[in-house]
This record gives structure tokens, C-alpha cells and sequence, in this order.
């Protein structure tokens, strides 16, 4: 064998099982999928995070590294949930007066999302027979992944289950959210920014400000809303079903 390619093998073997391999992979895979978010011009089916996640996937399949050794280098982005969390507080401040005059219809709107997202996901998993460590993980879902998985921690769940499931809704939010709204004739961009932040999280609060900046602004107060209340009531609700 060639000196040269022995030394390349070895070189490969060594990045593959590195921490820091696993952080660049993340942080590429973010950085292509947002370049092809921008050059569809914000095509909904080109979410960065859908992309990146697939990247990351098949990146992880190819070389073969377990997913511990990927989590020991990716870590650092997981602590920045913790971060992100805390930062929620900013949009709910910003949007105080907002809720003024429009509380009422706001707090209505968004238990009544909340309790759907949660009650049709667990009927529907448990009408196909999941098992109930996936039925339990479907609990928390409808919150931000950050509070998603400290909920699921207080309910005795699978964390990583339920950040997948979280992450995933909000991928299809962001995907399909706008089209939805526009089938069912929704125009005022408070009221599709409040749905989006409700239903599709952090992706869809994203999604919402590409599209207008009012959207973004009420997508991502119901998001702050819906994971304070998400995180104190969802134990209660999945102790009543």
C-alpha cells in the first residue's frame, strides 16, 4: 500500500473518532442547509435544520461513529439550549403590549393548541400500538425542545425521544405551516405567527420571521407562552389522562 495513503487512513481513522469531528460535522451540515434555504429564496421544503439533519445523519451512517462519540462533540450546541431557554424572556417582555388588548383570544388560542398537539399525538401513537416509553415521549413534544426535554426528565421519560419527536414537529410546522394557514384563509400575520410559534417551536418561530416580521414577533411570544405554560401544566395533564 502506498506510504502516503496509510497515513491519510490513519489521519481519517483518527478525525472520525474525534469530539471535535462531530462539532464541525453539526455546524457544516447547519451552514449548507442554510445556504440552500437563502438560494431558494426561504422555500419552506428547503428548512436549514431538515437538511442539516439528514446531512448529519448520513455523515454519521458513512463513517460509522456511535452516536455517543458524535454526542460527546456536539454537546456544546446542547448546552446552548440551556441559553436559549433563558432568552425566551425576551420575546414574552417585547411583546407585553401586544398582549394587551388581545390576551383573551391569545391564552384561548394557545391552551387550546397545546392540549390538541398533545391529545392527537398520543391517541393517534397509542391507537397503532406504540409502547409506552414512545407514547410517553409524546407528552412533552409540544413544547420547545430545550423545556420539552426538561419536562420529559419530570415525567420519567426518554429526553432524546422526545427532543426527536419536538425537533421533527417542527421541521413539518415550519415545512408545511404556511401553506396550511393560507388553505384555511388566515391573513393577519399576528394570528399566523401565533399558530406557528404554538404548533412548530423555535423552527417554525424562525420560519415565521422570514416570512414578516409581525409574524415573528407573535410566533415567538406564543413560543415563550406555550413552553412556561407547557413545562407547569403537561405534568398535571398527563397525570389526568
Amino acid at each position: 500500500m502506498n506510504p502516503n495513503s496509510l497515513q491519510i487512513a490513519e489521519i481519517w481513522v483518527y478525525l472520525s473518532g474525534s469530539p471535535l469531528f462531530a462539532l464541525i460535522i453539526t455546524l457544516t451540515a447547519y451552514q449548507i442547509g442554510h445556504f440552500c434555504y437563502q438560494k431558494t429564496d426561504k422555500y419552506p421544503l428547503a428548512n436549514p435544520v431538515a437538511i442539516a439533519v439528514l446531512l448529519v445523519a448520513l455523515c454519521l451512517y458513512f463513517v460509522d461513529m456511535p452516536y455517543q462519540t458524535y454526542f460527546e462533540g456536539a454537546q456544546f450546541v446542547h448546552f446552548l439550549l440551556g441559553t436559549a431557554t433563558v432568552s425566551l424572556a425576551v420575546p414574552i417582555y417585547r411583546g407585553i403590549a401586544a398582549l394587551k388588548d388581545r390576551l383573551i383570544p391569545l391564552l384561548i388560542a394557545l391552551v387550546c393548541g397545546g392540549v390538541v398537539s398533545i391529545v392527537s399525538a398520543v391517541a393517534i401513537a397509542t391507537m397503532l400500538g406504540a409502547d409506552a416509553a414512545i407514547v410517553g415521549a409524546f407528552y412533552p413534544k409540544s413544547v420547545t425542545a430545550p423545556i420539552a426535554m426538561g419536562v420529559a426528565e419530570r415525567l420519567g421519560v426518554s429526553p432524546t425521544l422526545t427532543a426527536v419527536f419536538a425537533v421533527v414537529t417542527g421541521i413539518l410546522g415550519a415545512m408545511l405551516g404556511s401553506t396550511i394557514l393560507n388553505l384555511l384563509g388566515m391573513k393577519e400575520w399576528w394570528q399566523r405567527g401565533f399558530a406557528m410559534g404554538t404548533a412548530a417551536h423555535g423552527i417554525g418561530t424562525s420560519r415565521a420571521f422570514a416570512v414578516h416580521p409581525e409574524a415573528g414577533t407573535y410566533a415567538s411570544l406564543a413560543m415563550g407562552l406555550h413552553g412556561i405554560l407547557g413545562a407547569l401544566l403537561i405534568p398535571l395533564l398527563k397525570n389526568y389522562l
